[in-house]
């Protein structure tokens, strides 16, 4: 049972973001930064559990934000935009229902959800909706995933740490994570 201060912390926590401009928006925002620490974490680690615990709070991170982030492009009708997130919360969900098997056993939900990356990537990166470097990183990083999908797809077997794909996509992928923080944190 926690202690009257961790209580009181969470109250005020949940006050805290109640009282913000736009708390969805910070919440997002949380589940973007859980995405990319834990995404490249579980990415470097060796340690089976650790790696599988690491993507899990990932994806359940990036599963949250895009889903609001979605919403929140819908709203703004920013059809395109949204429909990215809605198709990048859809493949990170399919990336979860992988993240508790052995790498080798991940692979068929790591390339769907790769291609479902891709085409996400794409969505939020063609509109000019997020600053010039945040839609080249999505662009580069939708290529990448593009082909590393498309490579499993052809019977190769590409571990989700393999290198150097899709290994060096990461990098854009969280890049682009950047991005969003920065047009989200504008808002707050």
């Amino acid at each position: 049972m926690p202690g009257p201060d961790v209580q009181f912390n969470r109250v005020e926590s949940c006050i805290l973001i109640s009282h913000m401009k736009n708390p969805l928006n910070a919440v997002a925002v949380i589940g973007l930064l859980l995405g990319g620490i834990f995404g490249l974490i579980g990415t470097v680690v060796t340690e089976p559990n650790v790696r599988a615990a690491a993507w899990a709070i990932d994806s359940v991170g990036l599963v949250v934000a895009t889903a609001l982030l979605a919403l929140k492009y819908f709203r703004a009708q920013n059809d395109f935009v949204a429909g990215g997130f809605l198709v990048f919360a859809i493949g990170e969900a399919v990336m979860l229902s992988g993240t508790a098997d052995t790498l080798e056993g991940s692979i068929p939900a790591f390339a769907a959800g790769s291609a479902l990356w891709s085409a996400a990537l794409l969505l939020t990166g063609v509109p000019k909706t997020f600053p010039a470097w945040t839609r080249l990183t999505s662009l580069i990083g939708a290529l990448l995933f593009a082909i590393t999908s498309a490579r499993i797809f052809w019977g190769e077997k590409l571990l989700p740490t393999s290198s150097p794909l899709p290994f060096f996509a990461y990098p854009f992928l969280v890049l682009t994570f950047a991005g969003w923080i920065w047009a989200l944190l504008k808002t707050l």
